[in-house]
């Protein structure tokens, strides 16, 4: 529906070219621009309804005092493949986390698997690549965001969260710590909830349209062909070079598996195929915009830079099993 609602006003009420680049960048910018705000709306209304009747600071507490042996780890990672999102549809999901005080670490795995592993990428990488491939795609996705949130974890990273993010955090405690205390209705806190999402919203709203934008330019104007003059298997140095490529890009994983599919025909090694891909849907300037709402620019560049060497790793991995 949305996209029909994008399509109709960009190319019927604005009356663009759909093959044009304008086209496809502006269509782009109001679909992603309307569904993540409709998404950030709904998901902080249900964590916090979620945190009204059961505080989140019990499951944060129970998290971070109970010895689980990374089994919190592998169920984010699990609950981050299950979820249909790109990267800068994961982030409204991420913010409920973060406001709720889950454990950094344990809401990082979530967002570094949640784009690269759906069941649409799935479907289609194995229709182009077959079951090898696709099974150890989809078991990296799971232990890279495993690893990756075991290590951002340790590395005790919640003091560069944005002020912001700690006022919603300590605003929604208190909150919470009255409604219990007083054993108010839901009735009556429905409006407050509806009132702390749309505040959310708005805290946000300018990044979101920052982030979209960078990805509707990129999505519209980045010429055919260009990457794959880097990547061919002669140059050692072509999958660390697939990510710093891919980082400017955005596209969901459904999206970015037909272009590695021309990747591969024309060359470029299925292991640095799947790292440009890994990198595309799971690092992005625009998520790196809409994170900065939530996150300092160091806790960004922490988080940047610890799964893009895991991405490397594992790009390199791909190219010797496949």
């Amino acid at each position: 529906m949305i996209q029909q609602f994008a399509d109709w006003l960009v190319y019927g009420i604005f009356g663009l070219d759909a093959k044009s680049h304008w086209g496809s960048a502006v269509n782009f910018f109001f679909y992603d621009t309307i569904k993540i705000i409709i998404l950030l709306f709904l998901i902080s209304m249900l964590m916090g309804i979620i945190n009204a009747y059961f505080p989140i600071d019990r499951l944060r507490k129970f998290l971070a005092t109970r010895k689980l042996y990374g089994l919190q780890y592998f169920f984010a990672s699990l609950f981050g493949a299950i979820t249909p999102f790109c990267s800068c549809s994961s982030i409204p999901l991420f913010i409920g986390f973060v406001k709720g005080g889950i454990p950094l670490g344990i809401t990082f795995a979530f967002l570094i698997t949640s784009p690269l592993v759906n069941e649409v990428a799935i479907a289609m990488f194995l229709s182009a690549f077959g079951i090898k491939a696709t099974l150890i795609y989809m078991v990296s996705g799971i232990v890279l965001g495993m690893v990756g949130g075991f290590v951002l974890g340790k590395m005790r990273l919640a003091r560069y969260l944005s002020p912001w993010v700690k006022q919603v955090q300590a605003e929604s405690m208190v909150e919470t710590e009255k409604w219990e205390a007083e054993r108010i209705p839901f009735s009556k806190r429905l409006p407050v909830i509806t009132k702390d999402a749309w505040n959310i919203v708005r805290g946000v709203f300018l990044y979101i349209l920052i982030g979209i934008a960078i990805g509707a330019g990129m999505h519209g104007f980045v010429p055919d062909g260009f990457f794959e003059q880097f990547l061919q298997k002669d140059n050692w140095f072509a999958v660390p070079l697939a990510v710093i490529l891919a980082v400017p890009m955005y596209a969901n994983a459904a999206g970015i598996v037909p272009v590695i599919q021309v990747f591969v025909a024309k060359g470029v090694p299925i292991g640095t195929a799947i790292a440009f891909m890994m990198a595309v849907v799971g690092l992005s300037l625009p998520e790196a915009t809409l994170l900065k709402k939530v996150m300092t620019w160091r806790l960004i560049g922490i988080f940047f830079g610890v799964v893009s060497l895991f991405i490397i790793i594992s790009g390199y991995l791909f190219n010797i099993l496949l």
